[in-house]
């Protein structure tokens, strides 16, 4: 099953607080870098579709390993994360954590992996971080666990 298209995601991000440009920007973005990763065969599609069935093949180096070379969640890893860098609040990532747990998962020469670890971090960073300018546990793994962006939608339509 491919996703909806980048409109549609576009009007997700809107609900979750972003600018109009900011949210097409993102949209594009997303679809242009996983729909060609996802699609089955040779030829690209210019409606650029993601294939949720293939995401696993959307998996980039250079990043936390929360997820293993078949997509699965594996939990050993996200606690990794917090536990190597979370130094200030065990519970929780600022913004400098978030930066060296980026810099101390770079493989040698994946340049892509580190472009890729540096957007979706920084993103969940900007997207989630609570008032305290902190990136809770809880966030990261509403994140992992595909929940994250329906909460924000529904904390910003009540506001």
């Amino acid at each position: 099953m491919a996703s909806s298209t980048s409109c549609s995601q576009a009007d997700a991000f809107r609900k979750m607080g972003r600018g109009i440009f900011r949210s097409m920007f993102s949209a594009v973005l997303i679809h242009f870098n996983l729909s060609y990763k996802t699609r089955p065969g040779k030829w690209p599609s210019l409606l650029f579709p993601i294939v949720v069935e293939n995401i696993k093949y959307a998996i980039h180096g250079s990043d936390s390993g929360a997820y293993d070379s078949e997509g699965r969640f594996v939990p050993e890893k996200f606690e990794e994360i917090f536990k190597k860098h979370a130094n200030e609040n065990a519970d929780s990532l600022t913004y400098n954590e978030v930066k060296e747990m980026l810099k101390t998962n770079r493989k040698p020469k994946d340049y892509y992996g580190w472009a890729n670890a540096f957007v979706d971090w920084n993103s969940l960073y900007d997207l989630g971080k609570n008032k305290n300018e902190k990136l809770t546990k809880e966030t990261v793994k509403a994140l992992y666990d595909g929940s994250l962006f329906e909460q924000i939608a529904k904390e910003h339509a009540s506001k």
